[in-house]
């Protein structure tokens, strides 16, 4: 049984966790969190960087949420292909999901970032900075998407593996501006995916943990 580690309400946990849920392969969660100590203690053996999520499969470990899908599509395929057969699509895909993991999903983890730090260590123009460029990705995005469903190859995919998680929270930290309407439906179409919509339900009891305060929706 494979076992990944991660917490329910992290972004890049629900980014591996989607991946599992559309091709419903069988593993164990091990959540990490102060009332699983246990846990924490063998993650931070297995992986002393101690990011997450982290991936053991028959004692090898895989880090990072992209690497983690490909293990998954690799040693455990399923229907559900999230990277595609064809070269060409699959550099598409993998285009898509880093554009989602460094210009959405950390852009909006500066923002986040910042409201951790105390009062008197703020950087406002930080923030400001990082609204801007959320904005950019969004118009980017949504001429981008056009009549596309999905975000990329013509298939749900790694893409939208790493764009469900990235705008369900950047849209808490900057609203999704209302005539983008080709974002703001995609973003709705991830939601009601079952896969993602699995992951919002099992983070929706750690909500009052958003440091700017969740939203009252979604």
């Amino acid at each position: 049984m494979m076992e990944l580690f991660g917490h329910p309400f992290s972004s890049y946990t629900w980014k591996a966790l989607i991946a599992f849920y559309e091709n419903d392969i069988p593993f164990t969660f091990r959540a990490l969190g102060p009332d699983e100590p246990e846990n924490g203690a063998r993650f931070g053996t297995l992986w002393p960087v101690g990011k997450f999520p982290l991936l053991v499969d028959d004692g090898r470990t895989v880090m990072e949420s992209s690497t983690i899908i490909e293990h998954l599509q690799l040693h455990h395929p399923g229907l559900v292909r999230l990277i595609p057969d064809d070269p060409e699509q699959a550099i598409e895909v993998r285009m898509l999901d880093r554009i989602s993991d460094n210009y959405v999903m950390g852009t909006m983890q500066r923002v986040v970032a910042d409201a951790l730090r105390p009062p008197e260590r703020r950087d406002s123009v930080e923030v400001d900075q990082a609204k801007a460029t959320l904005e950019t990705a969004y118009r980017w995005l949504d001429s981008w998407l056009g009549s596309r469903e999905w975000a990329a190859a013509g298939q749900f995919s790694l893409a939208d593996c790493a764009f469900g998680p990235a705008l369900f929270y950047a849209d808490w930290v900057h609203r999704i501006p209302a005539d983008l309407a080709n974002l703001r439906a995609y973003r709705a179409r991830l939601l009601a995916r079952p896969s993602i919509s699995r992951c919002v339900e099992e983070a929706r009891p750690y909500r009052p943990l958003f440091p700017l305060g969740a939203p009252d929706r979604d």
